[in-house]
């Protein structure tokens, strides 16, 4: 689904023919599935308005008007027949029923980076709140929205909330002012709490393995931390060197070169694919011998949201690699075998990493850096594709299918698809 203004268009994923245009009241500023693909919703934050259309009727519709409350999120709810309306100034969350019509209210909920997370399963939902200047959690029964348990946390400034995959653990961390991960049972009850360190910069971002084994933090500090389900203590520490020097780590350098055409096949005028062929700079990678010492920026110490420390994380579906991103070394992914617990890879790169995001059927990690190249990397090595097309496509953000036989690119206001060849059993 994409949308252009007041307008809401739905394709095939595997054509990309359109297979319904809706038009919405005003612009769009959020799109969202439902869990099984039937309705998609709409918001329109100026209008503190949510439309909800469905695949199977196009001509049934559904319109959510917040009035005066004003609208700042929308979410679906995991069942994909309850909708999670934010009302401004964080002052409640009000859960609209598609089934029965009916409204339920959740108060206080607080206004920070992720302040509601379900399990996976769906059955659970927990909220950060705030209260007489106390941060607390409520969890809540997905299927009648009743409140199972409500607890205060030891936080001086609750930052975000997540669910471990298999939902018996719900990691809480405290702003970046206070190093402190809390994780709580499913009851409420505080199953341990880890501090790396005191005063300087804390938590910066944090993300679950698939299998819950482990919890890993990326810190100001420039280091990943990585917890054991266990103990809840720390198995390990991966640092972010700016040199390279074990010769185990393997180094894909980006490089450029420029294009050779054959003067054979010049000719006046050129043809389009000759002339873009001509003017396009190519890249590809080379492996480069340790050590290597890779770009480090110094952050700016007298700005707010300095440019420092572990900003992104994330593990492959198989459990067996974590790539990660130290915002001083803007343009490297690091890649860590997850089983020795070892840096395997790094992808030096021309450009500053703008996102990265794994395969969920396999161990292929796609990268971006705002150019017109996507890279790919899997055990067996990595790869530049040149994005086709006109024009300048500077690629953002991407999104895998779900089956990873595709994938999705997005420019600031345009986006393709990229099909990728799957290998004959």
């Amino acid at each position: 689904a994409s949308c252009i203004q007041h307008r809401l268009l739905v394709r095939d994923a595997s054509s990309l023919q359109i297979l319904q245009l809706y038009t919405c009241l005003d612009q769009i500023q959020y799109l969202e599935w439902s869990s099984d693909s039937l309705f998609i919703l709409c918001a329109m934050y100026k209008r503190g308005i949510v439309q909800v259309w469905s695949l199977e009727q196009p001509d049934w519709h559904c319109k959510i008007d917040e009035g005066s409350a004003g609208l700042v999120a929308s979410c679906w709810s995991p069942d994909g027949r309850h909708i999670l309306n934010t009302t401004e100034f964080h002052l409640r969350i009000t859960v609209w029923s598609l089934c029965t019509k009916s409204v339920s209210y959740i108060k206080y909920p607080k206004a920070c980076q992720q302040g509601v997370a379900f399990t996976k399963d769906g059955r659970y939902m927990a909220v950060a709140e705030r209260r007489d200047c106390k941060d607390f959690i409520s969890i809540f029964v997905c299927n009648n929205w009743q409140l199972l348990r409500h607890f205060d946390t030891e936080t001086q400034d609750l930052f975000g909330i997540e669910w471990a995959p298999n939902g018996c653990v719900l990691a809480a961390w405290d702003t970046c002012l206070e190093y402190k991960v809390l994780l709580y049972s499913l009851d409420g009850r505080l199953l341990s709490s880890y501090r790396a360190y005191e005063w300087p910069l804390g938590v910066k971002s944090i993300a679950w393995s698939p299998s819950s084994q482990f919890l890993a933090i990326g810190s100001f500090d420039e280091k990943v931390r990585i917890l054991n389900h266990v103990t809840w203590k720390k198995i390990t520490e991966l640092d972010h060197p700016a040199t390279i020097a074990s010769k185990k780590t393997i180094v894909y350098k980006e490089v450029e070169k420029s294009p050779t055409v054959d003067s054979e096949r010049l000719s006046f005028p050129p043809t389009r694919a000759l002339a873009s062929s001509l003017f396009s700079t190519q890249s590809k990678y080379d492996i480069s011998q340790v050590p290597v010492s890779l770009q480090y920026i110094k952050p700016v110490a007298d700005r707010a949201n300095p440019k420092v420390g572990v900003g992104m994380l994330a593990f492959s579906a198989d459990n067996c690699f974590l790539a990660t991103k130290n915002d001083n070394i803007p343009n490297a992914v690091w890649i860590w075998d997850v089983r020795k617990l070892k840096l395997s890879v790094v992808l030096e790169q021309l450009c500053t990493i703008q996102n990265f995001q794994w395969d969920p059927s396999q161990p292929r990690l796609a990268v971006c850096t705002g150019s017109s190249r996507v890279y790919l990397w899997s055990p067996a090595g990595c790869i530049v594709v040149q994005v086709p097309g006109e024009g300048d496509f500077q690629i953002m953000s991407l999104s895998w299918h779900s089956r990873g036989e595709s994938m999705l690119l997005l420019s600031k206001d345009h986006f393709c698809v990229c099909y990728l060849e799957r290998e004959e059993v």
